[in-house]
């Protein structure tokens, strides 16, 4: 089976990159060989729409997956409507997240989050809850599109949340983060450790 993974070089040891529209690339991996190719992220640069227009090329690619750090209501919307899954909350190397994907190990998004966050509820198969980490356009700052872009079809507003609803995705929300941040204090501390050696 074959899946995109967002990333900052065009390689399977390139690092995930966080931001699923305005990653440098796709890194396309057939998780039963491990052979890749990548695709440059034509949209990047884009003023608006930037999650659309990545969703639309990964899905030309016949992917059943997309693996990365979070991913906004619209692209989102795009890919399910692909019938192609989506895994948020991915760290490490592009090899490293198929490789946890297969040991089901990544949180699958269940439902889009606000533009830039990635709010996916996911079932890591026995390991918890889980939640995408919020790394949209406001972190990384906008960038000039070199050419203006073609209007995009906007697809409709996700249906408003109830109150309960609402405090019940925080919730879920602020524990998967939780979650991530053990990760992140666990994998500093590996890396330390194997530093001074």
């Amino acid at each position: 089976m074959k899946v995109a993974v967002s990333a900052t070089d065009p390689d399977i040891n390139a690092q995930v990159d966080p931001r699923f529209g305005r990653c440098r690339c796709f890194v396309i991996v057939d998780t039963e060989t491990m052979d890749f190719e990548s695709i440059p992220n034509s949209s990047a640069g884009a003023m608006s729409g930037a999650g659309i227009q990545a969703a639309q090329d990964v899905a030309e690619k016949g992917v059943v997956a997309v693996i990365t750090g979070s991913v906004g209501p619209n692209a989102y919307q795009v890919l399910s409507s692909a019938g192609i899954r989506v895994y948020v909350g991915a760290l490490g190397t592009v090899k490293e997240a198929v490789e946890r994907f297969k040991n089901g190990q990544l949180n699958e998004a269940t439902a889009p989050g606000p533009a830039g966050m990635g709010m996916g509820r996911g079932m890591g198969r026995g390991r918890g809850m889980g939640m995408g980490m919020g790394m949209g356009r406001g972190m990384w700052g906008r960038q000039a599109a070199p050419f203006p872009q073609a209007p995009v079809a906007m697809p409709s507003a996700p249906v408003p949340m109830s109150r309960e609803q609402e405090i019940a995705l925080l919730e879920e929300q602020m524990k998967g983060l939780q979650q991530q941040l053990e990760q992140i204090k666990r994998r500093l501390g590996e890396l330390k450790g194997s530093s001074s050696h």
